[in-house]
């Protein structure tokens, strides 16, 4: 069976998350246009710099809006951040596109996307601590659509978010 558009470009996304060298997330995203692919990018260290699958997490705390503490690696930079450093890199525009992720990125993702022109994006699961996120991306006018309403959490989370220490 042929698979939709979306099934497509998430199949690409999955492939794509095989290559994260911080397994706490393993994202990957695809950014599209007119049912092409523009770029892609998986979540890792910047090129020339230690990866957590080589070297171990560089965990701190990080404080929600609500005040609610996690941990969070430092190390690596987002799978949206990756995607958009790749079309910079090769002077590829994302204006009107459209983004595949693997949940709903954080805020400072959804204020780059918004500043590259991106205009849709389809994440497959909600994330943890999306709120503020989707409230950012409905005031922007960017369209964001769940394919699952679950909510996804890490496997590797550390149970006590309060020590900030995994």
């Amino acid at each position: 069976m042929r698979p939709t558009w979306d099934m497509y470009f998430l199949e690409v996304m999955h492939a794509l998350q095989k290559r994260a060298t911080c397994d706490r997330g393993q994202c990957a995203c695809v950014i599209v246009k007119d049912n092409q692919i523009l770029c892609s990018g998986y979540v890792g260290s910047p090129s020339g710099l230690p990866h957590c699958d080589d070297v171990g997490h560089l965990i701190r705390p990080s404080y929600e809006a609500d005040g609610t503490l996690h941990d969070h690696c430092v190390r690596t930079i987002h799978a949206e951040q990756n995607a958009i450093c790749q079309a910079a890199k090769r002077g590829i525009s994302l204006d009107g596109a459209t983004i595949y992720v693997k949940m709903t990125p954080c805020r400072t993702c959804c204020m780059l996307l918004i500043a590259a022109g991106i205009k849709h994006i389809i994440a497959e699961f909600k994330y943890h601590s999306g709120s503020e996120s989707e409230e950012i991306l409905a005031q922007a006018g960017i369209t964001l659509r769940f394919i699952n309403e679950e909510v996804l959490t890490y496997p590797t989370q550390s149970p006590d978010l309060q020590t900030g220490i995994q």
